[in-house]
Order: C-alpha cells, then structure tokens, then sequence
C-alpha cells in the first residue's frame, strides 16, 4: 500500500501550457482514460472509497483508494478487468469488505478521459510529479471540461510539495481544487 497526497489547482489551457514551458525538461505524455466504479446502491463512495479501472496508453491500471487524513491510502494492480482485479487489491492490504461489495455487483458510474503531461521534479528534500491534465469528465452522457495542474509527493517532505505547490500556484495564479475527478465525475452522474 501506497500513501497518496497530492494537491490540485484549477487551470486553463493556457495556464497549463505556461507551466509546461516553464520547466526545461521534457514531459511524458500519457492518454488517460479512466472508469470509476460502484455498486448499486453507492456504497463505495459512500465510504468515501474511490475504485477505478484506468487505461494508462496501453497499461490497464485497477486503484482502489481509501481516506487517510489529508492524504489517502492508494492500492494498485495491472489488470484488464475490475472485478479480476479485487482479489489483488485485498491481497495487498485493501479492505477485506471490497469483496462483498464485489458480490454485490460492481458497474461503471462516471470517468474522466484526457491528456497528461507529467515531469518530475527534484526538490530540496522531496520528489513531486507535476502532471497537466486537460480534457473532460463524463457521466452516461453528461460531460464537463476538465483542466488542471496536480502536484503529487512522490517521495520525501510533504511540506515542501505544499510549499512548492502554494508557489507554483501564486507565480501562475491557479485556484486550489479541493475535489477530485471521482468527485466532480459522480456529481455529474448524480446529476447535481
């Protein structure tokens, strides 16, 4: 199991595209495109649970996350099929109760298709990937923009990525995104 924390900004292409030139290394471009999943009666993210399938190029990636403060525990598995992947999931730590939520029926509720351009960057005591995501969230056949720039701590101090991050944000005048594309994709599903 991984500890994920990341910090996210609202951006527009033009704040994105501002930001890539700044860094003089080379980015890696990845196609995105990921599917969240559920049951039934919502009992995933109800618990604030976030299962996904996401197709990275061609690598098929299966995540399940779970809350932990101001970060959250991250458990992953190359699998082409959600529902072959839960037995990886709990096999690496994830919650035992996933299977029975798996019983009960897993579907495709929301996702979230874009581009990512993603450099690393070798702080003073901390490694952080900066990934410029642009493209769209969608819910059957609702969909909305998305744009924005996230900065996840890969190793080292949390509180350098969050200084970095507040000045990233400052130089570029970005907004901090407290909600993540699961939660603005469900709300869409939800229709609110």
């Amino acid at each position: 199991m991984a500890t994920e924390y990341e910090l996210k900004f609202k951006a527009d292409y033009v704040n994105l595209m501002a930001i890539c030139a700044h860094f003089p290394q080379e980015a890696t471009e990845l196609q995105m495109h990921t599917v969240y999943y559920d049951t039934p009666g919502l009992a995933l993210s109800g618990r604030r649970y976030t299962l996904r399938k996401r197709m990275e190029n061609d690598r098929s990636v299966c995540t399940l996350k779970t809350p932990a403060g101001d970060a959250r525990n991250e458990w992953e598995t190359e699998n082409v099929f959600i529902e072959n992947a839960i037995e990886d999931l709990i096999a690496q730590g994830a919650p035992a109760e996933l299977r029975q939520f798996a019983k009960d029926g897993l579907f495709p509720i929301c996702g979230a298709k874009f581009t990512r351009l993603a450099k690393t960057l070798r702080l003073e005591n901390a490694e952080v990937e900066l990934a410029l995501d642009h493209g769209y969230l969608f819910a059957g056949d609702r969909k909305e923009p998305l744009c924005e720039v996230e900065l996840e701590l890969k190793s080292g101090d949390k509180s350098v990525c969050k200084q970095y991050a507040e000045q990233l944000a400052a130089e570029f005048m970005l907004e901090e995104e407290p909600r993540s594309k699961f939660k603005r994709a469900l709300i869409l599903y939800k229709g609110e």
